[in-house]
């Protein structure tokens, strides 16, 4: 028998030394040109089921969830000659200008991602997607611009809430553990933190150190959700609710600490230049409308109420400083349409993207 490390054993007999180091270090290299080609592709593969490949995120554009098709879609920001009645807004100048925008102004491309919620800033992507069975899974994918998956993590629940601080940095998502509502006291949410610099998770933010009236505050039916990033990616803010209610909190992810800044305000949104948050404040004990959308000056504390009265179950997004976008139950059959309204309590509330939830603006 030949100990040539190129020449195979004959069948029932042992191969030399030579030939059995030979075959162990094949095999190795085998087995890493496997797992590289692995990393390789993984890294690079689109993250959304369907999306096409030459869907990214670029702006000045509104990104949305299409009800109809469950996918991210896009349109032109809408600008200062948005006009109400018929639910179309105008292609700002800006919009306008950008090569490969759509045309049209009630344009949109349905071409991304497969989402429930979605939510966009800095060059990161996060998009939650619901996996039904009787213990419902949700999805946490990291996107980055082109749409590739950075991280996925899968947590028990029901998508309900997400965000991205400005960077890109910093993400949060909420998932019903039980329920389906904010309007009934019977659910439970997990929110939880990311934070992509250092890959650091927090999966559930029940344990954080938690302020209120002055006093540490320890119950067991305590939920968060709702979470906001500020500028320097450690400040936020979030709902906390426990005993029937409800409390903004201003947050610090590097004491890892929450205190309650007043009653009575969920959903909070941080406005572009982090001086108001966006809420919604319970005004009705009726479980069909209890909530209208306010805005708080986070220095003088004054909260002002928005032109839109019909009841708001969403956490607003800001467009800019001077605008905010919300879901609302859609007509004519429709899941949900997306209105716009002034963040200063002026104006009227204007039907932006007929079909829409989830929005987001890139600019």
């Amino acid at each position: 028998m030949s100990d040539d490390p190129t020449e195979a054993p004959a069948p029932g007999t042992r191969p030399g030394p030579r030939a059995r180091i030979a075959i162990l270090v094949t095999a190795v290299l085998l087995l890493m040109g496997g797992a590289t080609g692995y990393v390789l592709h993984t890294g690079q593969r689109p993250a959304a089921r369907g999306a096409d490949a030459s869907f990214v995120l670029e702006g000045p554009a509104l990104y949305f969830r299409d009800p109809a098709t469950g996918r991210i879609a896009h349109r032109p920001l809408p600008g200062d000659a948005d006009t109400g009645a018929t639910g179309s807004p105008a292609v700002s100048s800006a919009a306008a200008r950008a090569p490969g925008r759509p045309g049209p102004p009630d344009a949109r491309v349905p071409e991304g991602p497969s989402c429930d919620r979605f939510y966009a800033a800095g060059n990161t992507a996060l998009c939650l997607r619901a996996e039904p069975g009787v213990l419902p899974k949700t999805h946490a994918i990291v996107l980055d611009r082109q749409l590739r998956e950075v991280r996925r993590v899968t947590v028990p629940g029901i998508p309900n809430r997400a965000r991205v601080s400005a960077s890109g940095r910093m993400l949060s998502w909420t998932v019903f553990a039980s329920g389906d509502s904010y309007a009934t006291s019977a659910f439970s949410t997990r929110t939880a933190i990311l934070d992509l610099r250092t890959g650091y998770l927090v999966t559930s933010m029940e344990q954080i150190p938690l302020t209120i009236d002055g006093a540490r505050y320890f119950a067991p039916d305590v939920n968060f959700w709702g979470v906001t990033f500020a500028r320097d990616d450690n400040r936020f803010y979030a709902t906390v609710s426990s005993k029937g209610r409800t409390y903004l909190v201003e947050g610090n992810t590097e004491e890892w600490s929450a205190r309650a800044l007043r009653e009575n305000a969920e959903c909070p949104s941080l406005s572009p230049d982090n001086t108001r948050i966006a809420f919604k404040k319970k005004v009705s004990e009726d479980p069909a409308a209890p909530w209208r959308p306010y805005v708080l000056d986070l220095g003088t504390m004054r909260e002002t109420p928005l032109a839109e009265t019909r009841s708001v179950d969403d956490q607003a997004a800001w467009l800019d400083d001077a605008t905010l976008a919300y879901a609302l139950p859609g007509a004519d059959g429709r899941a949900s349409d997306i209105w716009t309204v002034p963040a200063d309590g002026g104006g009227s509330p204007r039907l932006s993207v007929p079909g829409g939830s989830s929005p987001t603006a890139l600019h």
